[in-house]
């Protein structure tokens, strides 16, 4: 079991930035791939990033590429999302996820492992 915990979440305006982490604890070594989903209100879970610590690699959703930027801190167990240039329709809840790494980056439902969730609101 690796058990995920996001911090960092909150109210900010439209061009502000804010940091979230992700602080995974339990049996990280069996998980390879972290990211970070989204889900606003009525609205599916997105992807918006993700990082292999196998070999640093990141992978960004479109839409946030240029502004988000996926870190991973120096032990296996924290995970980072700055995020720059927020805008309203960034407005959401955030969940940190992992995953072995074998499957697809960019679909919730080949993560096994997901976080709380923190909010994240952008005012216009």
């Amino acid at each position: 079991q690796v058990q995920l915990v996001e911090s960092g979440g909150g109210l900010v305006q439209a061009g502000g930035s804010l940091r979230l982490s992700c602080a995974a604890s339990g049996r990280t070594f069996s998980s390879d791939v972290m990211g970070w989903f989204r889900q606003a209100p009525g609205k599916e879970r997105e992807f918006v990033t993700a990082i292999r610590w196998s070999d640093g690699m990141t992978y960004y959703a479109d839409s946030v590429k240029g502004r988000f930027t996926i870190s991973r801190g120096n032990a296996k167990n924290t995970v980072y999302l700055q995020m720059n240039s927020l805008k309203p329709e960034d407005t959401a809840v955030y969940y940190c996820a992992a995953q072995g790494g074998q499957k697809s980056l960019l679909l919730a439902r080949m993560y096994d492992y997901w976080g709380q969730g923190t909010q994240v609101t952008v005012s216009s």
